[in-house]
């Protein structure tokens, strides 16, 4: 099965259109600007939120390390993650694999990424050379983690108080093939809307391998990593936030330092287990700009989005305000506010271009 480039264009419009997970971010996010306006003047400043997560630069919202975070957390709770600066040659990067005891599979991704750009799995040293080659940013070569299961926790703990509280909880549904042996796996896709949009991306990554025929049953995981826009599929799973999850997850929040408002995105075993604080790893915190991402479940409406993303944000301003009066913080200023918005945007050209 073909598709032509004006029905796949057509079909593809149409699947954005009608659900609201695809729309662009500035869309979704329209409305909310009004409200951040409203934080702002209360607040007196613009870019109040870099004192929500004091130990973090910037509070975690735009052009933090993704490695001096990974340091703050316990060694423990993390996969191993070595940092490999832009122009570095395979050799020292083979040193550095050696040192640290790390073997293929590993996770290539940006030191200061955004949505899953550039992010890839690196399967041997032929991949490493080519990721190496073409990365115009330092990067991180991480540790892959084989538990089957992926979630993004979102956790909130207001400074002064002795508990933290899960507010949102996301699993996540990774992109991958449930063969027929019938139909190519390019033909499968193309059955799908969410594979669909993935099309493009996906060509470039398999190439003709999309033409084979996968034997009825036999399972191919497209992408091995829970980004949205790399198609995983968003679920909310809240109700899951009981007592024994909040404590299991606040232990670990706690025990990293100036950590107060963001998202864990882990992998896990199970569920069971995470409940006892076990069989897991955090693969990514993110800080202030961490998007409460069980808004993207398919059964919800852009309504129940923007209640959600109001209801964090209310958080992020009451916790960056009670942390600039405990521990003295200055807010970011006008001009450092617009300077780390021009660094972010010259940081996304260059990961694109990568």
């Amino acid at each position: 099965m073909q598709m032509k480039s004006n029905d796949f264009m057509l079909r593809r419009f149409f699947i954005k259109l009608f659900n609201w997970e695809y729309w662009p971010f500035h869309v979704v996010y329209f409305p909310i600007y009004f409200y951040w306006v409203w934080l702002m003047i209360k607040a007196r400043s613009v870019f109040f939120f870099n004192t929500a997560n004091p130990a973090i630069k910037n509070g975690g919202f735009l052009m933090e390390s993704k490695k001096e975070i990974y340091d703050l957390i316990p060694q423990q709770f993390y996969p191993i993650t070595i940092l490999v600066k832009k122009g570095t040659g395979i050799t020292p990067v083979h040193e550095l694999l050696q040192k640290h005891s790390l073997k293929f599979p590993l996770v290539a991704k940006p030191d200061i990424g955004m949505r899953g750009l550039q992010v890839k799995l690196v399967s041997d040293y032929n991949t490493l050379l080519e990721y190496l080659n073409a990365s115009k940013v330092d990067f991180i070569l991480q540790e892959y983690v084989d538990y089957n299961m992926e979630a993004g926790i979102f956790y909130c703990r207001i400074p002064g108080e002795e508990k933290g509280k899960i507010t949102g909880i996301v699993a996540k549904e990774l992109l991958a093939l449930c063969g027929d042996g019938i139909k190519t796996m390019e033909e499968l896709i193309i059955s799908n809307d969410r594979f669909l949009l993935q099309l493009p991306a996906l060509r470039r990554e398999y190439g003709s391998m999309l033409k084979n025929i996968l034997p009825a049953g036999e399972t191919h995981l497209l992408v091995p990593y829970g980004n949205h826009s790399r198609g995983a599929k968003f679920i909310d799973e809240s109700c899951r936030a009981d007592e024994a999850l909040c404590e299991a997850i606040d232990r670990v929040c706690r025990s990293i330092p100036g950590f107060y408002y963001g998202r864990l995105d882990i992998r896990f075993s199970n569920w069971d287990a995470l409940k006892l604080g076990r069989e897991f790893s955090i693969i990514e915190l993110n800080g202030a700009g961490s998007e409460p991402t069980h808004i993207y479940d398919p059964a919800h409406s852009v309504f129940f989005a923007w209640r959600e993303i109001i209801k964090h944000l209310d958080i992020l301003y009451l916790i960056s305000m009670k942390n600039r009066e405990k521990y003295k913080l200055p807010f970011m200023s006008f001009r450092e506010g617009m300077l780390m918005l021009r660094e972010n945007r010259k940081q996304v050209e260059l990961i694109s271009a990568s």
